[in-house]
């Protein structure tokens, strides 16, 4: 391509139809602009300065160019299309265009993007930390307790295959004596308050030393948690937390907002399934990420269980002084609970304020409750 006489074939598309010309090209005799002929057409001038390949249609063997041009498009190109297939004339065109690769974009691109960016980032940070919020409350204050116990289920068969083992395995503790045990637990500490709610309470057998309260009214122990208590009043006192959540419907706005969060991120990367949305939900009630406003409304809520039913929260207190070291070594506004130390002072106070408590279960049924994952 030294000369206009050394024309070479090449395909040509304006840009405005459908239309594949045959054209022929070649550079201009001040070797400042590549010249294309097409039959029929008027004759086309390219500047060789202003030529562009397109990067995600040319290799060694094919050649899209176009030109840079002023449009509105962000990438300022001409749509015009020229395709070079000739191997030398490829060879002379990646020799000696230097800037045929160039990437290039409107002036304030940058900055437009960047603006984008922020204001999509701050519209999902808005969603999920303002509205999202709001509407979960929203939700679990009207959602019908048939529909939040329907959904409690589907989120609790996701937690049992979580925790259970790779053979499927019925987690449940149903030992006759051990669930006669807790039946009466439950009797003595709710003392036929109305909850809302008929309570379904389980004992898991797993080492996990936890509880948790799922939508509905359903609320599980696992069997590390009485491995791990010195009396069943520890156990109530647990127990009488998790129902607190329970009538205050923490679980479902928890629940809610973390298969809501769970939607939109799956959303904003990609994974529109949804099979996330779930399992998310399970493994928030797990780790009970409640507000310290919760936790501490939870533990009013247990007091008032525990004195009505003549329990001492002193064991209560004994249950947070274990726990104190190893939660509290995290500032209180970073963690998601009161302080443990705190908790323990407050349920000591309440026991030297309310002295006339019987323990909640015999000694016998106490140690049947703590055999109630043995076959």
């Amino acid at each position: 391509m030294a000369t206009p006489e050394g024309q070479i074939e090449t395909a040509f598309f304006d840009g405005q139809s459908a239309r594949r010309w045959a054209a022929r090209i070649a550079p201009s005799q001040d070797g400042l602009s590549l010249i294309i002929e097409r039959e029929g057409a008027a004759r086309l001038v390219w500047s060789l300065d202003r030529l562009r390949a397109l990067a995600d249609q040319s290799d060694k063997t094919r050649l899209t160019l176009t030109q840079l041009a002023e449009t509105e498009d962000e990438a300022p190109r001409d749509p015009a299309r020229l395709i070079v297939t000739d191997p030398d004339a490829i060879a002379w065109f990646l020799r000696t265009r230097p800037g045929l690769m160039r990437r290039d974009v409107r002036p304030g691109t940058a900055r437009k993007v960047a603006l984008w960016l922020g204001a999509a980032v701050g519209a999902v940070l808005l969603m999920l930390f303002v509205i999202l919020p709001g509407l979960a409350n929203f939700l679990a204050d009207n959602l019908s307790v048939e529909s939040e116990v329907a959904f409690g289920k589907s989120v609790m068969a996701q937690v049992e295959w979580m925790v259970s083992d790779d053979d499927g395995t019925d987690l449940a503790c149903t030992n006759p004596e051990g669930t006669a045990a807790l039946d009466r637990l439950e009797a003595r500490l709710v003392g036929g308050r109305d909850l809302g709610y008929d309570l379904e309470l389980r004992v898991f057998d797993h080492e996990m030393v936890n509880a948790f309260a799922a939508p509905g009214g359903q609320i599980v122990i696992f069997r590390g948690l009485i491995d791990e208590a010195d009396s069943a009043d520890e156990v109530a006192a647990v127990l009488g937390h998790e129902i607190g959540h329970v009538v205050a419907r923490d679980p479902t706005r928890l629940t809610l907002r973390a298969a809501g969060s769970a939607g939109i991120l799956s959303l904003v990367l990609g994974d529109v399934s949804g099979g996330t949305i779930v399992a998310a939900a399970g493994d928030h009630l797990l780790q009970s990420a409640y507000t310290r406003d919760a936790e501490a409304l939870a533990d009013a809520y247990a007091y008032s269980l525990l004195n009505d039913a003549g329990i001492s929260t002193a064991p209560m207190a004994a249950f947070f002084d274990r726990i104190s070291a190893m939660t509290d070594f995290l500032p209180e506004y970073l963690s998601s609970h009161p302080l443990s130390a705190g908790r323990a002072d407050a349920a000591r106070a309440n026991a030297a304020a309310h002295t006339a408590t019987t323990p909640v279960l015999t000694d016998a049924d106490w140690q049947a409750l703590r055999k109630i994952c043995d076959d």
